[in-house]
């Protein structure tokens, strides 16, 4: 009698569920380190964009550790890279300050003899002041062809540092006269925007660097009681802002 054949028993396709859920694992892994390493260079908003794509990508995977717990697992990382590097201390942020001080003293040494230029320091950086005698006529927007000679003085000062300008006009609490500019905020914006045109244009300090900004008379540096004050309130403030405010 023939001997019946066993039938083959028939497998199922494609690989058993615990492989792909182990896969699915190593992967998660796999991206995990992959992000560590990326935040060596410590880009916030690059980590951001990454953090993003990968809660979009996770949120799809059925079962397993959630996309919360990973984001918070990572930012946590992140965080304690970041408190491991070095940042500037209250000492390196004076050191800083008082060297751009000192060369903005020693290039203005003839010019710091009086009122209408004057060099201070606030928790911004580097200010200096020009009253509106040094730089335009009354009520005007235009350069004094004799202002050109401090402001060269300033942007040679500028154009050595890496640090961000703003300037910033300032006026009086009075209405403009013989003006083209029918109010305080029109002349202060042109004044400032002048300014920065000509560091831009003659100097050579990159847009990037520059910010003009129309004050007013919002920020008196002497209340506007007399004539005297009022000329001070005048002004154009170059402000060589600080590097790394301590916070």
């Amino acid at each position: 009698m023939a001997r019946k054949k066993k039938k083959e028993e028939s497998g199922g396709g494609g690989c058993p569920a615990w492989l792909a859920t182990y896969g699915d694992m190593v992967t998660l892994v796999l991206c995990f380190f992959v992000l560590l390493y990326s935040f060596s260079t410590l880009d916030a908003k690059k980590f951001e964009e990454v953090a993003a794509s990968m809660q979009t990508a996770f949120n799809i995977q059925a079962g397993g550790a959630t996309t919360s717990s990973l984001m918070s697992v990572m930012a946590g990382s992140m965080r304690e890279y970041q408190g491991n590097a070095a940042r500037p201390t209250d000492s390196d942020q004076t050191h800083n300050t008082n060297r751009v001080l000192a060369l903005v003293q020693k290039a203005l040494k003839s010019e710091l003899n009086g009122e209408e230029v004057t060099v201070s320091v606030n928790d911004r950086g580097v200010v200096i002041a020009l009253s509106e005698q040094v730089l335009f006529e009354e009520g005007s927007a235009k350069l004094r062809p004799e202002s050109l000679r401090i402001l060269y003085k300033i942007g040679g000062v500028i154009e050595e540092l890496p640090n961000d300008i703003s300037v910033e006009g300032h006026t009086d609490s009075g209405i403009p006269t013989r003006s083209v500019y029918i109010d305080n905020w029109g002349l202060s914006s042109a004044r400032a925007s002048r300014v920065t045109a000509y560091l831009d244009e003659s100097i050579g300090i990159p847009q990037s660097r520059l910010r003009a900004v129309g004050m007013g008379a919002s920020t008196p540096i002497v209340p506007n009681i007399s004539e005297k004050n009022m000329k001070l309130n005048r002004r154009v403030d170059i402000v060589i802002l600080s590097m790394h405010p301590v916070r």
